[in-house]
Order: structure tokens, then sequence, then C-alpha cells
């Protein structure tokens, strides 16, 4: 499947798009950073999608992205309400983006998640391994008190890539467990399913009813985050009802459409492919028919 025969696949799915949990939308100089970071990796990790902003949400829109989030993340102290700023402010100006803000362990973070919630925020971004810090710092515990009384979802990267990042002590379900003993109400979306520990992230949401897994780059061909888990597909199908559809959009190193065949060709059927890639987005995020009357309205004046 290349990216011009997506939107031809989703209709013959019977679905009206996707929904993308984990799509990234950098203020332009820092995304231009990550970008010049990414060409130093070694293999070569080729930027599909380098492209100007307007051009990327574009894209999206042609691709059958009807909602995705707007994910930016810290990676030092400081940053919380310029990264916020940007992506709450984007999506009060794209209505298929998600309204979405991050969190990092510093005074002022829970009034910081308090302003956000009261903009509209619906999704959250933790990246433990570029940001390097504990789930269960202390001052953290007010956001995560906020999120959890709000049912905000977390897309969270918590597995240690092996990207040259560094900082993998921070990573796991180990330390995802801990959070949770702390804040078992919140709903998290773990990102990568969890790669590259794929089978111990499988057996947290198996045990625990408010994690979720999204599918970034998890089953390409080839796969770029370490073999994709065939074994544990059984344990996906079955977990059907809390995995999303994510690309890591836009700095991925091959075609949007690479991640919707890699589902596809898991062989799980058409039910499981339709909750993936529109339903459980839908529930997750909580669009509903106000939502939808929205993002027609907006398709009617463009």
């Amino acid at each position: 499947m290349t990216d011009d025969e997506v939107l031809g696949f989703l209709a013959a799915l019977g679905v009206p798009g996707i929904v993308d949990a984990h799509v990234h939308f950098l203020p332009d100089r820092l995304q231009d950073a990550v970008w010049r970071w990414f060409d130093r990796l070694t293999p070569p990790w080729p930027v599909t999608y380098r492209w100007p902003a307007e051009d990327r949400l574009a894209a999206l829109a042609a691709l059958g992205v009807r909602h995705h989030t707007a994910l930016a993340y810290a990676h030092r102290p400081g940053m919380l309400s310029f990264l916020n700023d940007h992506t709450l402010g984007l999506a009060a100006a794209a209505p298929a983006a998600i309204p979405t803000f991050t969190i990092y362990p510093e005074p002022g973070v829970a009034a910081e998640t308090a302003r956000c919630l009261d903009a509209g925020g619906r999704a959250v971004k933790v990246h433990l391994q570029v940001g390097g810090f504990d789930t269960t710092d202390p001052l953290l515990a007010g956001a995560w008190g906020l999120l959890q009384d709000a049912g905000i979802p977390v897309i969270m990267h918590a597995g240690a890539v092996a990207d040259g990042s560094g900082n993998e002590e921070w990573c796991g379900a180990d330390k995802v467990r801990r959070l949770l003993s702390q804040f078992p109400r919140l709903r998290l979306v773990i990102a990568h399913l969890g790669a590259p520990n794929h089978e111990a992230f499988v057996t947290l949401a198996e045990q625990h009813d408010g994690i979720w897994l999204d599918t970034a780059m998890v089953f390409t061909d080839p796969p770029y985050l370490g073999p994709s888990p065939l074994h544990l597909v059984q344990r996906i199908a079955d977990l059907g009802d809390r995995i999303v559809f994510g690309s890591d959009f836009p700095t991925i190193p091959h075609q949007f459409a690479a991640q919707v065949s890699g589902l596809v060709s898991l062989g799980i059927g058409d039910s499981w492919l339709r909750k993936v890639l529109w339903s459980n987005g839908l529930r997750l995020f909580g669009l509903g028919p106000a939502a939808q009357q929205e993002l027609a309205a907006s398709d009617r004046n463009t």
C-alpha cells in the first residue's frame, strides 16, 4: 500500500478515516532541531515528511486522518507554557488537531496542567526517555492527580528505544507500575506498544484496564524500532478495544501507508482494524457528535 491508496482502503474498510494518536507538531525551530538530530543517526533515518506545518496538516487530511494529536514534549525546565501555547494554538486553528499539551517535573506544573485543561486540553504527551525523569517525581503529583480526575489520556513514551537518547533508567513497565500504584485511575496510552519492551507492556495492559497501547512504527517492513512482536499478535488482538493507531508522523523513515498495511498484514481482521484505526480513537479522546459536526463544517468551508 502507498499513501495514494490509503483513502481507497479506508472506504473499502467502511470507516470515515483514521484517528491518529501519535502525531507530533513541535514549534518550527524545535522541530528543525529534532530533524537535525535524526539526520545524525546511524543507520540513516530519513525524514519522509520534512515539510512546513501547513503542508503536514494538508498531508494528514489527504491521508484520511480526521483527528490527530499534536504531541510536543519538554527536555528541560521552562519549556511548558511555550510548548503548550503552540500545540493548543494549533488545535484552535486546525479542527482536526486534538488539543494536546505536555507536563514536566518542575515547580508550577500543576497550575500549568490546570490552565491547559481549562483551555480544553484533551490529550497529554509525556516522553520519559527524552525528558529523563521519574514518573513518581513529587513535582508531578499534582498534575497526575488533575489528569486522573479529568480522565485525560496520556500518550506516554515509556520504552527505552536504542536511538542514542540515553535515559534508559527512567523507562520500563516497572516505572509505569509505580505511577499506577499512586494514581490507579490514570488513562495511559503506551507509545510504540512499549518498544522494545513489548511483552512487558502488553502484560501490563492485560492486567490494568487503564492502559492502552498505540501502534506507532511497530509493524512496518522493515521495522525501525527493533523486531516486530509478531509472537504477541493474538494477545494484541484480544486487547482490541484498547489499541489505537499511531504513526509518529512526520519524523518517520517510511510512508505513512506502511503503518496501515503493516496492521493489515497481521491478519487479525476487518473488525479489529476498524476499531484500531477509527472507533477506539473516538472513544479514547471523547470525540463525539459535536466534534464530527465541527470537522464537517470546516470541510465545507475549505
